[in-house]
């Protein structure tokens, strides 16, 4: 099952929150849900500025103890190798998200003729 480690931080860029979670979208949404859970209103941990995704939970795990050890400036590199100007990744996970659970899609001409020639 995969899992994902990310870093999530306030609009100021104050707070770096290292997580852990099997669900990015349900993550995301939850923060954006409860946004004074960890901090006061204006230390909102809403901006997604990193993730890996990991195919192994005791993989998952040991990236997430490792990241978590790491000081405020080797976060911030971390983040700038992939993430140099700190935009929020939601809105391309949103995209992502959609591109793989495809809507319904018609059916194509040659199966409607078909249905209807039997």
């Amino acid at each position: 099952m995969k899992q994902f480690i990310y870093i999530i931080t306030d609009r100021n860029r104050n707070n770096l929150h290292v997580g852990l979670c099997s669900d990015m979208m349900k993550t995301v949404e939850f923060y954006k849900e409860m946004p004074t859970l960890f901090f006061d209103q204006s230390q909102q941990l809403s901006r997604l500025v990193y993730f890996e995704e990991i195919n192994s939970e005791e993989q998952a795990m040991e990236r997430f103890k490792f990241v978590s050890t790491f000081t405020r400036l080797q976060k911030e590199k971390m983040i700038r190798s992939v993430n140099p100007n700190w935009i929020d990744l939601t809105p391309g996970l949103n995209f992502e998200n959609g591109m793989r659970t495809r809507p319904y899609m018609r059916p194509s001409v040659a199966t409607r003729r078909r249905g209807i020639a039997l």
